[in-house]
């Protein structure tokens, strides 16, 4: 049994953060004969390659796999018959940038300085100083150690430069990966004209505009000038933040919109060709499914789901030409494939033409919702042919901070680390335990404790205000905020069995639920001890130090360009793109 509650705990001695608790609670299983591996002894002395796909705002209810019989996802089937399906999958925070930076790092972002206080819980401006610190350690760093190639390609969202624009200090190549092409941001509607602006989309024109205002020079205003210059600089700050670097130079600004998707794979492709002789590690973090969507003509009207369908199928097709790279090159048998989401799709994206975010199945809420199941629970799928079993199912929790731990255990990367928040998934995968070994999850929402998860049991922490009433969303502020007036506490806790109630409608109470109040007090004393680690094992200058408004900012100096400052622009040479 899985169970959830919502409850109240202090987030610091200043203030008190609405709590949720799930708790999951398991009779013990008879234990199946172990799964033997058919790991044959001619790949015993040869490291694996890992190819990490992860897609940006997927609902978990978007795939075949998991349940969705209207869109067609077969590329992406395969790799759950051919390998695991975990069932229980979840993201350490309901939005891009904290929660990549826990999967890269296997840790809470705020140990790395990552979590927000306020309304701003993604980095905003390339121009901005915050980003992963230069001093924490990525699994592409550990695996570098270890002889390994690594490469990313596409979407990083975790800073550039920190003092000055060369300085790179957030940048891919800093972080352990020998070659990067792609986004130093994030793909965004800003990206396009006519698609609207994304993040606190009640806010944010106002906020870019003091900014770049202020960063430019311009002190006054006349009243009737305001509307043309607030275009102009809102088409300037689209255009200095879309573009593509190869390693650490711009490359493209901005990006050509139509052929941006198959450029990615074509060089995700290239990457595994240059490397089929020695280990690698491939990051392949793609920009579908998130805002704006493509219009590829080749996939346009295809699916049954309009164009955010369309855009899936596309997506899907990507992830099959990556396995039919591995597959004719004979590296199927020596190839982790892991494919995921960095957490659930966006329920409040839509316009005149009607959805353009995710379906997040029967969970509740999704992207930037704290620790509603919606917002974090993401397709998890390993493929290894010869290494895992397929068609297994893994319902036990996990992380994508797991991928950290795994990946330095498959390496032989023996050394001493800091502590992790992950675990080493490979004994799920192969059968040889039966569960999982996170105890307690967290869930945060920007620095809020805002759910705990609890193996047997499980926690929410706090419901956030949808707007306009009625409601399961926040459309007035295009996503839900973690803090102050935008939540509500519950006192009582909510308390849900997710077990027989996955979608959280109907709240337990102490008479129908004889561990309740044991629930409560086991939580409570969980969440004492992870704050206890919190204290030496989080980023020097505090948990929020890279996402304070004096980072997040713009500043002129450090917004990557290539020309002449700020006229920047340029297009990739068609001769110098990647080939194969």
């Amino acid at each position: 049994t899985l169970i959830k509650l919502s409850m109240c705990f202090p987030q610091t001695t200043d203030h008190l953060c609405p709590i949720s608790v799930s708790v999951l609670v398991n009779p013990k299983p008879s234990a199946p004969a172990p799964v033997r591996s058919a790991h044959t002894s001619c790949y015993k002395d040869r490291l694996p390659n890992f190819i990490l796909i992860m897609v940006d705002d997927l609902g978990i209810g978007d795939i075949g796999c998991y349940g969705n019989d209207t869109i067609r996802t077969p590329h992406i089937d395969r790799l759950a018959s051919e390998g695991v399906k975990l069932t229980q999958h979840l993201s350490a925070a309901p939005l891009c940038t904290p929660s990549r930076t826990a999967f890269l790092t296997g840790r809470y972002a705020l140990r790395s300085g990552l979590g927000s206080e306020g309304r701003v819980q993604v980095l905003l401006f390339l121009g901005g100083s915050g980003g992963l610190p230069p001093s924490e350690t990525t699994f592409a760093k550990r695996l570098q150690q270890q002889g390994y190639t690594t490469g990313l390609v596409g979407k990083w969202h975790q800073g550039v430069s920190c003092e000055q624009r060369e300085d790179h200090c957030h940048h891919p190549n800093l972080h352990g990966f020998s070659s990067f092409y792609g986004l130093p941001f994030t793909w965004f509607n800003d990206c396009v004209p006519g698609h609207g602006s994304d993040i606190l989309a009640d806010l944010q024109k106002v906020l870019r505009s003091l900014t770049l205002l202020l960063g430019l020079g311009l002190v006054t205003l006349v009243s009737r000038g305001v509307r043309s210059i607030e275009n102009h600089i809102l088409k300037l700050v689209s255009k200095l933040d879309t573009h593509l670097s190869r390693d650490r130079e711009v490359v493209e600004q901005p990006i050509r919109v139509d052929t941006l998707p198959l450029r990615l794979l074509r060089e995700a492709q290239a990457f595994i060709h240059r490397n089929k002789e020695r280990p690698f590690l491939l990051f392949f973090s793609l920009v579908h499914m998130h805002t704006p969507l493509f219009k590829n003509p080749q996939f346009m009207g295809k699916s049954r789901h309009g164009l955010y369908g369309d855009n899936l199928e596309e997506m899907d097709w990507i992830i099959g030409q990556v396995t039919e790279t591995v597959d004719s090159l004979s590296l199927s048998n020596h190839t982790l494939m892991y494919f995921t989401s960095d957490h659930g799709g966006h329920l409040e994206d839509k316009d005149a033409t009607g959805q353009k975010g995710g379906w997040n199945g029967i969970y509740k809420g999704g992207k930037a919702m704290g620790g509603w199941e919606g917002g974090i629970r993401v397709p998890g799928i390993f493929r290894w042919p010869g290494r895992l079993p397929p068609g297994r199912q893994v319902h036990e929790p996990t992380s994508l901070m797991d991928l950290y731990p795994t990946l330095k255990y498959l390496a032989r990367d023996t050394q001493p680390d800091r502590l992790l928040d992950g675990h080493n998934l490979m004994p799920l995968l192969e059968g040889t335990v039966h569960r999982s070994e996170h105890e307690f999850m967290f869930h945060y929402c920007g620095v809020y404790l805002n759910a705990v998860r609890w193996h047997p049991p499980g926690t929410h922490m706090f419901t956030p205000n949808f707007s306009p009433e009625g409601a399961v969303g926040c459309y007035h502020t295009h996503v839900c905020m973690c803090h102050g007036d935008y939540v509500t506490p519950q006192t009582p806790p909510l308390l849900y069995d997710l077990t027989h109630d996955p979608s959280e409608s109907r709240p337990l109470t102490p008479q129908a639920e004889p561990r309740y109040y044991e629930v409560l007090e086991q939580v409570d004393e969980a969440v004492r001890r992870h704050r206890h680690t919190l204290k030496e094992h989080v980023h020097p200058e505090g948990p929020s130090a890279q996402m304070s408004w004096s980072r997040i900012l713009w500043r002129p100096w450090l917004q990557p360009c290539c020309g002449t400052f700020p006229l920047c622009g340029c297009e990739e040479d068609a001769h110098n793109m990647t080939t194969f």
